[in-house]
Order: structure tokens, then sequence, then C-alpha cells
């Protein structure tokens, strides 16, 4: 692979919390991750910029992973995620829940609805420094994604 070809690829991180904002772009700061971070701050957003709607309409790429928060205000992690597998252009997209909830039944909904992967933010900043950097190798440098048109 070339070099820097995961700069290219865009993060899209449905997040609410501006602490959680901040501490996701200090991780990736830290570990030196180039790729543009699109931030929607609830899940209406989230959709629109996925969907290309309203103040997102336009030509832009699917981001290449979505670290997706479960409690968003507007709309909740787990609709998005049903509303992206519903739809044919987004039902491929990974998605990585990414959130403070580790109940039990947060976790089957996710994957019922088949999310990716289900990490449990940790509350230490190293750690979770250390869960974004591994995020980042995995899901835009190692994983080959499905093709742009679904197959």
């Amino acid at each position: 692979m070339p070099p820097n070809t995961s700069a290219r690829k865009v993060i899209l991180l449905v997040e609410d919390n501006p602490d959680d904002v901040e501490l996701t772009m200090r991780a990736l700061e830290q570990y030196h991750v180039a790729n543009p971070v699109i931030v929607a701050r609830d899940g209406v957003e989230a959709l629109d910029y996925l969907f290309h709607r309203g103040p997102h309409a336009g030509d832009h790429p699917l981001p290449a992973v979505v670290l997706l928060d479960l409690k968003l205000p507007r709309l909740d992690g787990l609709e998005v995620l049903r509303q992206l597998r519903e739809n044919e252009t987004t039902t491929l997209l990974p998605v990585v829940i990414l959130t403070s909830s580790s109940e039990e039944q947060d976790i089957l909904n996710g994957y019922r609805l088949r999310a990716n992967s289900y990490i449990t933010k940790p509350v230490d900043f190293m750690q979770f420094a250390k869960a974004i950097q591994q995020l980042h190798m995995y899901w835009l440098i190692l994983n080959e994604a499905p093709p742009s048109n679904g197959g």
C-alpha cells in the first residue's frame, strides 16, 4: 500500500459530548493520525451527513468508518445504525459503536443491528488513546473495506 493512503479516508465521529470529542481528537493527534474527522453532534446530523441531506447536501465521500456513540440527542445511536443498515448505500459501511455504555442489552442490540464492533470507552485517557490508535490501525489501515458500490 502506498504511504499515507489512510490519510485520505474520512472518519465520522458521532458524539454529542464535547469533552469526548476533544478527548478523541487529542488521542488521534497523539498518535499522529492524519485522517480528516467529521464530527456529528447528534443522530440526525450524522444521517444528514451520510445521506447528503440538508446542510450536508452535496458531493462528499462516505467515511471509511463511523465511530458511533449510543446516547445521542434527537436520534439515538441504535436508530442511526438501523437506518444505515436499511439503506443500500450505507448497509456495508463499517460502524464501530464507541460508547460509555457497557449494558448487555445495548451490546446485544448493537450487534443485532450489525455493528462491526462494540467498544466501551475506557475512562483513563491513556487507555482511551490506545483504543483510538488501535481503531485507526485496524479500520483505516489493515481492514479491506467493501467496494463503494456494495459489491
